[in-house]
C-alpha cells in the first residue's frame, strides 16, 4: 500500500482541484460541470509540460537539419555499427539535438493519465466525483459495465472524436516523413527507420484501445489530451515556421 501512497496523494489533490473547477463551472455548465473541469484540468496540464512540446519540435528539426551528415557516417561506417553509433551520438551531441528528448512530453503526461483513472476508477476521489455525470453517464463508467442509449451516445461520440484525431495524426506523420525525408527527425533510410516509419503512423490509435477500457473521465481526459497534441502539430510543425526560433 506504501508504494501507492504517492498516487493517493496525487489523486487526493488532483480531486480537489477538479471539485474546486466544478463547483466554478456549476453556473455556466450546470449538471456537466465535472466533465468540464475535467477538460480544463487537462488543458492546464498540458500547458504546464508545453514547453517540453515545444523543444521536442526544436530537437525533431535540428535532427531533420543533420540528416545529410547522418547519412555520411552511416555509409562511411557501414561495417562497423559501434564506431556508428558513437560517431552519431558525437554529432548530436555538438548539435544539441537529444534523440531521447522527444519522448519527454509522452512520458510525463502518462502520471496526469494514471492520476485520472484512479480518481475515477477506484474512488480515491470521493464518491461524489464517481457519482458525476455527462449527458446521464456516471464519469466512472466503463464500457464494460453495461450498455444503454446515454452509455452508446456519450461514448461513441468521444471514440468518433479519438479515431477522427488518431486519422488525422497518422496522416500528418507520413506526409512529414515524405516531405522532409526523416522519421522523428530520423533519416528514412537509416538503420530500424523502415519500421520506425510504419510504427509511428499507427501509435495515435492506441488511444482509442486504451479509452476501451478505461472510464468515462478518463477518456475524456484522452480526447482532450490528444486534441491539444494535433493542435500542437498544426501550429509547432506548420510548414512555414520561420518565425519560431530552432537554435
Amino acid at each position: 500500500m506504501h508504494a501507492f501512497a504517492p498516487l493517493h496523494t496525487a489523486a487526493s489533490v488532483a480531486a480537489t482541484v477538479v471539485t474546486w473547477l466544478a463547483g466554478t463551472l456549476a453556473p455556466l455548465t450546470g449538471g456537466a460541470a465535472t466533465a468540464a473541469a475535467i477538460v480544463l484540468f487537462t488543458v492546464g496540464v498540458r500547458l504546464l509540460i508545453s514547453p517540453l512540446s515545444l523543444a521536442q519540435v526544436r530537437g525533431e528539426r535540428r535532427r531533420a537539419a543533420l540528416a545529410p551528415e547522418v547519412r555520411k557516417l552511416q555509409q562511411r561506417h557501414a561495417d562497423d555499427p559501434a564506431r556508428l553509433q558513437s560517431e552519431l551520438f558525437a554529432l548530436y551531441r555538438r548539435a544539441g539535438a537529444n534523440p531521447v528528448a522527444g519522448c519527454l512530453p509522452a512520458l510525463l503526461q502518462a502520471p496526469f493519465f494514471l492520476v485520472m483513472y484512479r480518481l475515477f476508477a477506484t474512488g480515491d476521489g470521493g464518491p461524489t466525483l464517481l457519482d458525476e455525470r455527462l449527458a446521464g453517464v456516471p464519469l466512472g463508467w466503463h464500457l464494460g459495465d453495461g450498455l444503454s442509449t446515454s452509455v452508446v451516445a456519450v461514448f461513441g461520440v468521444l471514440l468518433a472524436a479519438l479515431l477522427a484525431l488518431a486519422w488525422w495524426s497518422a496522416r500528418r506523420a507520413r506526409r512529414a516523413a515524405a516531405a522532409t525525408g526523416t522519421v522523428a527527425g530520423t533519416p528514412t533510410d537509416g538503420p530500424g527507420a523502415a519500421v520506425l516509419g510504419r510504427l509511428l503512423p499507427l501509435l495515435p490509435y492506441t488511444t482509442v484501445l486504451v479509452a476501451l477500457v478505461v472510464p468515462l473521465a478518463a477518456v475524456l481526459y484522452l480526447v482532450t489530451t490528444t486534441g491539444w497534441t494535433a493542435l500542437e502539430q498544426a501550429v509547432l510543425r506548420r510548414p512555414r515556421a520561420e518565425s519560431i526560433d530552432v537554435r
